[in-house]
């Protein structure tokens, strides 16, 4: 049985500042958190929020927005552990990945369903696990799915992080396939990204942290993956369905030939969609001490990471004393103090109208979602929805015209219906 509530969507302005880093306290925090009801968690959060955690800067203009649908949340699954991915067969069946290396179905019926087989080496460890899962656009014909999760393997000091599709026999797992794998590991056991989307041509995009020993930024970073355009973290790459280099890809500074990576510079990007109607990839990205972004994936761009940021690194240092330079390109948004950003949709169903093209993105630290207002590829306005829902790690809207919201502690997927 569902968990049913109804809420009137907020429509004031974020306001206010105040300085929190969601990093330092998740490794810390994760494993500790428990709510007895997703319904009482709901509603203390919200006024909580509400009360004293409607901080929001940055540098698009916040205002209130007005014709707001009445949201009615569903908890359709809980009592699971973090629920990472999430995504639609054909059938209407929603596929979901527990970072503690598990995936499972949610079917018509309401049950869920465990998938066995999953592929061997995942390693929740720090920050890794098994991450997203993607249904190949053309699943009917060809029956491929897509999961990115970090792995261990015989010899190697450190993470990998894999991409490996398979195809289903009933819940059983077949025809397993690593098509993609970082060449060199991930010793500091954080900063994986990952998401996994697919644009109409059927080019896969994969976002991928900068992993290595460090997230301390700035010039004299220790860690400068996400700028070496050969190591392939910190930048989301473009490849053909099985893991080959398409032949636009770009040839970056300091190569001779195009490889999977699209664009560079990306510090731990956790949400990242396909905006179908104007042909585009939307990417969101954890900052240090505020700097998270909202991103216009475009071929062959720098995004600065670890030379430019909003944010401060963990000590109180300024990560650079101009966040923009030449040659970088700018977020299109950007929150100070951070909101831990995990998840991202862009609206296209009829059952939200008045937000059809908006971008949702999940915070992780503030319990809500983000609901952004576009001019073209200019965000406008931005508010608040849902808040008090839970640590929000994942958004999808769903083949029924639904938004699914995947939230932590303890793991839960809630449907959000307008009335």
């Amino acid at each position: 049985m569902s968990h049913q509530q109804i809420l009137k969507s907020p429509v004031k302005p974020l306001t206010g500042l105040f300085i929190c880093s969601i990093e330092p306290l998740y490794l810390l925090l994760r494993k500790s958190i428990h709510m007895k009801s997703p319904i009482t968690t709901s509603l203390l959060g919200l006024l909580c929020l509400l009360s004293a955690c409607q901080g929001s800067s940055n540098k698009n203009t916040e205002v209130p927005l007005v014709g707001e649908p009445t949201l009615k949340t569903s908890v359709i699954v809980n009592n699971r552990e973090i629920i990472w991915g999430m995504d639609f067969l054909p059938n209407g069946d929603l596929l979901f990945t527990e970072k503690k290396g598990t995936i499972a179905r949610y079917t018509s019926t309401g049950t869920v369903q465990e998938i066995s087989g999953v592929p061997a080496g995942i390693l929740s460890n720090g920050q890794g696990g098994l991450l997203d899962i993607k249904v190949h656009p053309n699943y009917a014909t060809n029956g491929w799915i897509y999961i990115s999760y970090a792995a261990t393997e015989s010899g190697v000091n450190g993470a990998l992080l894999k991409l490996t599709r398979f195809k289903l026999n009933g819940n059983t797992i077949t025809n397993t396939e690593t098509i993609f794998q970082t060449k060199t590991a991930n010793t500091w056991y954080g900063h994986y990204g990952s998401r996994i989307v697919f644009d109409k041509a059927g080019f896969l995009y994969l976002s991928i942290g900068e992993g290595g020993s460090t997230s301390y930024g700035g010039v004299g970073s220790g860690n400068m993956n996400a700028q070496d355009t050969k190591s392939d973290w910190g930048k989301v790459h473009r490849m053909t369905d099985d893991g080959k280099v398409p032949a636009d890809n770009p040839i970056l500074p300091g190569n001779t030939t195009a490889t999977t990576v699209f664009s560079y510079g990306h510090r731990n990007p956790q949400g990242m969609t396909y905006d179908a109607v104007n042909n585009r990839i939307w990417e969101n990205e954890h900052g240090p001490m505020g700097g998270d972004e909202i991103n216009l994936v475009e071929k062959g761009k720098n995004y600065g990471w670890p030379l430019v940021s909003y944010g401060k690194n963990y000590d109180g240092v300024t990560v650079s004393s101009n966040p923009t330079a030449n040659g970088i390109t700018d977020p299109l948004k950007y929150w100070v103090p951070s909101i831990a950003p995990s998840g991202m949709a862009v609206i296209t169903s009829d059952k939200f109208k008045s937000w059809k093209g908006n971008i949702l993105t999940g915070s992780l630290k503030f319990n809500y979602v983000s609901r952004a207002v576009l001019e073209g590829s200019t965000i406008t306005k931005d508010e608040k929805i849902l808040e008090g829902i839970g640590r929000v790690r994942n958004v999808k809207q769903g083949p029924d015209g639904n938004i699914y919201v995947a939230v932590e502690g303890p793991g839960r997927i809630i449907r959000v219906s307008a009335e």
